[in-house]
C-alpha cells in the first residue's frame, strides 16, 4: 500500500473539528470549459476513494465527488482533466486548495475497482438525492410536467442508474491556510504526480 498523503491527516482533522457544520462538506469545484473560460459549482465531498472498501481499493489520496453523466464538467473533464477545489471550514477558520486531475467513472469504466467505489456512493446517496438523477436532462429549457421530478426514488439497494457517476481527484498540490494563526504550508507531488510528496512552510 502506497504511503498516505501529508495532507489527508491535515484535511481529515479540519473535517472533523468542523463536523458540527454541515456545509463543511461542501467545496468549490473549478474546471476549463472548452472554450478555455473557467466553469464553478459547489458540489459534496463524499469521501476518500476506497473508504470503507478494506482491502479492494486500499486506502487512497483521491477525492470523490458524484455528479450527473449528463451534466456539462463531464464533457469539460473529458477536454481538460484539471480541477482545483476550494474549501474553506469557517470553525476552524482554515482553507485548502486542492489541484489535481479528475476522472469520471461512469457505467462504462471496466475497471471493476473504481466500479465497486461507484456503487458504495450510490448506497450512501439519499432517497431525494438518488431520485435526482431519473430526472431529465440537466440544463435543458424545461418543460411544463413537473410530475417528472417526482417519480419514485430507487432504494440503495436498487441498481445503479446510468446517469449516476463518481468523480475522482487524484491530488497533485495542496495549499492550506490558517488563517487564526497566519500560517501556511503548501505540499507538491513529484514525478509528475506519481511521485513522493514534499512539503514546505511559506508566506500566508
Amino acid at each position: 500500500m502506497a504511503e498516505q498523503a501529508p495532507w489527508r491527516e491535515v484535511l481529515q482533522r479540519a473535517l472533523k473539528k468542523n463536523s458540527n457544520c454541515r456545509h463543511s462538506r461542501y467545496v468549490q469545484l473549478a474546471t476549463v470549459r472548452p472554450d478555455g473560460r473557467p466553469a464553478n459549482r459547489t458540489v459534496v465531498y463524499r469521501g476518500f476513494l476506497g473508504d470503507g472498501l478494506g482491502e479492494s481499493l486500499g486506502e487512497t489520496d483521491v477525492l470523490t465527488f458524484v455528479t450527473d453523466c449528463r451534466s456539462n464538467k463531464v464533457g469539460e473533464i473529458a477536454h481538460n482533466p484539471w480541477a482545483e477545489v476550494a474549501w474553506y471550514f469557517p470553525d476552524t477558520r482554515e482553507q485548502f486548495r486542492l489541484l489535481g486531475k479528475l476522472s469520471v467513472v461512469n457505467a462504462a469504466t471496466a475497471d471493476e475497482k473504481l466500479q465497486k467505489g461507484r456503487r458504495a456512493a450510490w448506497k450512501t446517496m439519499s432517497d431525494p438525492g438518488r431520485q435526482q438523477f431519473m430526472w431529465p436532462q440537466p440544463g435543458e429549457p424545461r418543460g411544463g410536467d413537473d410530475s417528472i421530478f417526482k417519480p419514485e426514488p430507487p432504494s440503495a439497494d436498487s441498481p445503479v442508474l446510468d446517469a449516476f457517476c463518481l468523480v475522482c481527484l487524484a491530488v497533485e498540490e495542496v495549499d492550506h491556510i490558517q488563517l487564526a494563526k497566519n500560517l501556511r504550508h503548501r505540499y507538491l507531488r513529484g514525478g509528475g504526480g506519481g511521485g513522493e510528496w514534499a512539503s514546505q512552510n511559506v508566506n500566508p
